[in-house]
Order: C-alpha cells, then sequence, then structure tokens
C-alpha cells in the first residue's frame, strides 16, 4: 500500500505490515503456479516493495523483513510523490544496507537525472518514470546544459549537435 505522504505515524506502520502480509501472500501464490505444469512464465519475477513513508526506522524494518523473503528484486516505493528530494536520498541511504547486494534494487517512480545519478551512487540499480517520455512528446531534452525545447523555432534550422560537449550516439548522429 502506498499511503500518502505525509501520513501519520500508525497508519503508515500498519501499512507496511500489510504490504507485507500481502507480499507473503503473492510469493505462496506464484509458488504455487510455478510448480504446476502448464504454467505458461515461470520466468515472472517478484518484487519486494519497500514502504513506509519517511519514516526512517519503519523502512528499515520494513526492508529486513522483506529481504528475510528471497525475492527476485527489492523495491522502494512511496517516494517522489512531493516529499523534499533529501528526505528520498536519506530514505534511499538508510534502506540500502538492508537490501540484498545480489538481487535487483528498483527505485519506483523516478527518473530526472539528477535523482537517477543520486539512486545510482546510493546503490540502486533500476529505474521507471512517466517523465522522460512526457518530456521527449514535448521537445524537452536534457542536455549538459540544461533543458533545451527543440518545439523553438529557434532550433528549425539548427544543424549543431544536440549537446556539442556530449559524444552519446544520439547527440552525433543527430541535430537540434
Amino acid at each position: 500500500e502506498c499511503v500518502e505522504n505525509p501520513a501519520k505515524y500508525e497508519y503508515a506502520k500498519d501499512s507496511c505490515a500489510r504490504t507485507v502480509r500481502w507480499l507473503k501472500r503473492c510469493k505462496a501464490e506464484m509458488d504455487r503456479l510455478n510448480s504446476l505444469p502448464d504454467t505458461i512464465n515461470k520466468n515472472q519475477l517478484l518484487f519486494g516493495i519497500n514502504q513506509g513513508c519517511t519514516f526512517g526506522d519503519l523502512r528499515v524494518e520494513n526492508m529486513k523483513e522483506i529481504a528475510e523473503l528471497d525475492l527476485d528484486g527489492y523495491a522502494i516505493g512511496g517516494l517522489a510523490v512531493g516529499e523534499p528530494k533529501e528526505d528520498m536520498y536519506r530514505i534511499i541511504s538508510a534502506v540500502e544496507p538492508y537490501m540484498p547486494s545480489e538481487k535487483i534494487r528498483y527505485l519506483m517512480g523516478v527518473g530526472t537525472p539528477v535523482n537517477i545519478l543520486e539512486g545510482v551512487h546510493r546503490g540502486v540499480d533500476l529505474f521507471d518514470c512517466v517523465m522522460p517520455s512526457r518530456n521527449a512528446r514535448h521537445g524537452h531534452l536534457f542536455t549538459w546544459n540544461g533543458i533545451i525545447n527543440i518545439n523553438n523555432s529557434c532550433f528549425e534550422k539548427d544543424t549543431r549537435p544536440i549537446d556539442e560537449s556530449c559524444g552519446c550516439p544520439v547527440c552525433s548522429r543527430h541535430s537540434r
């Protein structure tokens, strides 16, 4: 359960317990289905999702509990929903030591370049967010010099690379 943020401590604590109960039921059902001979995809992954709002103690205890379930990966959920970015980074740093290092570590709903770099710095492997595709639909490109909007008329006949200081395949092959 991804609760509103901020939430009352007791509600967040109860929500963590509810989420773990659901996860244990999901794991049991997935194990049962995978034991059947006609299961179509026995390679589906099951991730535990860490919850606890911005309460560090709840987050750590929740991660310890779900890490015991030996899942395919572990996600940090319920962040990037309006709290200050410093709180998000604090929570990632708090739970990371309890995330199994040999499993995928996933930060849900995060996609800004800075947040991705901060997440990777703190041990996160995987991200997802609608922001990159939404920005792309509106012509926003992230460059080392900031965001440019290629829909602006000043770029219509601009043959320079998207980012002149970048040598990636996109910037090397496409103009503004």
